[in-house]
């Protein structure tokens, strides 16, 4: 008689984790990955080098800033989110993207072990804003999608208005 473990040994479950960056805007924590940042800087640092716009199209975009042969739009996480108004200390320079996000803190740098599903609650701007959610220390985390902060549409009126084109109308959000 064989028995039947020792027989056909099973290959572990392996899930993919991954590395993320927690974060906080308005108490609120959310997760992004950690390859898809690129710098995290103090708002100081960049406060010389940032230029305001001159016509905000896009309320949560305010400044930009030079870094190499890129300009970077700085999106205020706070009103990204629709979270209560803060006094951003951090820059997220995101690796891939023109967008800086203003946030108000690091709160540690943590593995997941993997990004679930948002459920269907989720039927607005929130599945363009996260990935997914993840379960770490007894806390569901939204896992921002880096791609969700400026749309494609916000993008070309934010370098229409560099280009100095005047745009039809302000872009919400």
């Amino acid at each position: 008689m064989k028995i039947a473990a020792l027989d056909s040994p099973r290959a572990p479950r392996l899930r993919k984790s991954e590395p993320v960056i927690l974060f906080s805007v308005a108490r609120q924590l959310f997760a992004i990955a950690a390859d898809a940042v690129q710098e995290i800087r103090s708002t100081d640092s960049i406060a010389g080098s940032a230029t305001e716009l001159a016509q905000p199209v896009v309320q949560k975009v305010r400044h930009t800033f030079d870094r190499g042969p890129h300009q970077y739009f700085v999106v205020n996480a706070g009103m990204h989110f629709r979270l209560p108004v803060t006094r951003p200390t951090l820059v997220l320079i995101l690796r891939q993207i023109r967008v800086a996000v203003l946030i108000d803190r690091i709160e540690q740098m943590a593995e997941i072990s993997g990004v679930l599903e948002l459920p269907r609650i989720f039927t607005g701007d929130e599945l363009r804003w996260y990935r997914g959610l993840a379960y770490l220390n007894d806390h569901v985390i939204p896992v921002v999608d880096p791609k969700g902060f400026l749309t494609p549409q916000e993008f070309r009126a934010l370098d229409a208005i560099l280009a100095g084109q005047s745009v039809e109308g302000a872009v919400s959000a």
